[in-house]
């Protein structure tokens, strides 16, 4: 049995990872609070990243109308329902979350971290909006609470990266992973499989630099082609390749096996919104695709680390 596991999966769990650092269920709560992000305002571009939906992300957040803490409670009801004694991380999920100036950013993470039984917080944000001002405030939150950055970086290739438009450079992540692991603070990165025109060999190639930098958690998304995003018309005038289920799983796979068993897999597959998705459609078969991994994992007889270096 693969070690970092409580339910007979080969790779280092989240929920493996909650249950034995707080002894207890934990539940994150995805929050809106109306960010936008440089790459959309025009600091480092207009238009977002080409895969980006209109809600940056926040499909699975709370409603941007609502203040946070109605946001928090309207879920946290639900879970209450079938679990009493749970604990809970504040997400901070649409867009990019360190993306104003610190007086904002604190009155926003503070007033959730006050709120019973809440453990910790968790930031989707990008590598070149944390101000070195901010990073010492993250710096001492991470004293009092459990915080974790989640950084997207989708690819290490610099040609991919302009085409979907990410807008910073590889060097520019880099430097900010150093910058939080200086600080004692965990990142978790974000990538996605499937990018246009990419090669199984370079998919591969961006879990082999993130492996070496020592990172804490990962999370592994497939391109999901969204209604309404310039992926979106560029997938309607040449449907380029997308990766089938098969091919996804195996992929991942192959991944999971360069990457340090000690890093936690916060994700694996992507939950888009069914009624905008446009391709593929397996995608929304999530159940089947977790699965898929699991039992294909068995039947190679592997698990998470086996070539890492």
């Amino acid at each position: 049995m693969f070690p970092y596991s409580l339910d007979n999966k080969r790779y280092h769990t989240l929920n493996y990872f909650f249950k034995t650092k707080f002894h207890s269920k934990v539940y994150k709560i995805s929050l809106n609070a109306g960010f936008t992000c440089p790459n959309i305002d025009g600091t480092k571009g207009y238009g977002g990243c080409i895969y980006c939906s209109k809600l940056g992300s926040g499909e699975h957040g709370g409603n941007p109308q609502d203040d946070l803490i109605t946001q928090f409670y309207k879920v946290k009801e639900v879970i209450d329902k079938k679990c009493q004694d749970a604990k809970y991380i504040a997400y901070f999920q649409a867009r990019t979350n360190t993306y104003a100036p610190l007086p904002i950013l604190k009155e926003k993470y503070e007033q959730v971290l006050k709120l019973d039984n809440v453990i910790g917080i968790f930031i989707a944000t990008r590598c070149d909006a944390i101000t070195d001002e901010t990073l010492d405030y993250l710096e001492e939150l991470n004293k009092r609470t459990f915080l974790t950055i989640e950084l997207g970086l989708q690819t290490i290739h610099e040609k991919t990266s302009k085409l979907i438009n990410r807008g910073h450079t590889l060097q520019e992540f880099d430097d900010m992973v150093h910058k939080l692991h200086e600080r004692n603070i965990n990142v978790v990165v974000h990538i996605i499989n499937g990018l246009p025109y990419e090669t199984e060999e370079m998919m591969l190639e961006t879990v082999k630099h993130l492996n070496k930098l020592g990172i804490e958690g990962i999370k592994i998304h497939m391109l999901n082609i969204i209604k309404d995003t310039p992926l979106a018309n560029i997938y309607q005038k040449e449907e380029f390749p997308l990766l089938t289920k098969e091919e996804y799983i195996d992929i991942v796979i192959k991944e999971l096996e360069l990457l340090n068993p000690n890093i936690v897999i916060h994700r694996i597959t992507s939950d888009p919104d069914k009624d905008n998705l446009i391709a593929p459609d397996w995608l929304l078969k999530k159940v089947s695709i977790l699965n898929g991994i699991d039992k294909e994992m068995n039947g190679r007889d592997t698990y998470q680390g086996k070539y890492a270096k």
